[in-house]
């Protein structure tokens, strides 16, 4: 019995090795999650605390680009294997005026540019033209004070100024009662597609908070 047990755990071993080698080949996924992160929000939960450059008042951050992921129908890669060189800092340093910092754009390539088969200047110049696609809607921009809003109001403000999108191409997500994120679904050539539905998470608060600029 032991010596069956022990065949069947070097089995699953290896079942499990080869499924995760195959999972996590570069360039090899189905379509595109560009996520949006409202900055004055990730600022009050996290970028306070941590001093973080993106929140210095003036900066005016507003949906910065949190990043662009390679996802799968159900699941996605990370941290893959590449022979493409890591992002000078450089590169990660230009990036910031959409990302925030240079750190968010060096852990973006680690995390899930390296899953897309790209150089990293490629990559990053694929999600600088994700970003430019969608129009983020100036009404957020001219807010002047704290309000509380239903998610839908967010959802349905990109729909509106992005006539392409469709509602299951579209989420809000949310943490600690604010509007965190708009993630959106793109394909390869950066077109709308629908969202799976592990990807589909909207946010159901009818009084998510909303920060203004600063």
């Amino acid at each position: 019995m032991r010596i069956i047990a022990l065949c069947l755990i070097a089995m699953l071993a290896t079942f499990i090795t080869t499924g995760r080698s195959k999972a996590d080949q570069p360039g090899q996924f189905d379509y595109y999650v560009l996520s949006l992160s409202w900055s004055p929000n990730w600022c009050l939960r996290e970028g306070d605390a941590r001093r973080s450059p993106q929140c210095d008042a003036g900066q005016g951050h507003g949906w910065i680009l949190h990043g662009l992921w390679p996802q799968y129908h159900n699941g996605y890669p990370a941290f893959c294997q590449t022979a493409h060189r890591p992002p000078s800092r450089r590169m990660t340093s230009d990036m910031a005026d959409i990302m925030g910092t240079s750190g968010l754009a060096w852990h973006q390539w680690k995390k899930h540019g390296t899953c897309t088969g790209l150089s990293s200047a490629a990559y990053f110049a694929l999600s600088r033209e994700a970003y430019g696609k969608v129009v983020r809607p100036q009404i957020f921009r001219k807010l002047n004070r704290q309000v509380n809003l239903p998610a839908a109001v967010v959802e349905e403000a990109f729909l509106k100024d992005n006539p392409t999108m469709e509602p299951d191409g579209v989420t809000i997500t949310c943490a600690a009662n604010q509007i965190q994120e708009t993630r959106i679904c793109l394909s390869k050539t950066l077109t709308p597609v629908p969202c799976g539905q592990d990807v589909v998470q909207d946010c159901k608060l009818r009084n998510a908070l909303f920060a203004p600029l600063r």
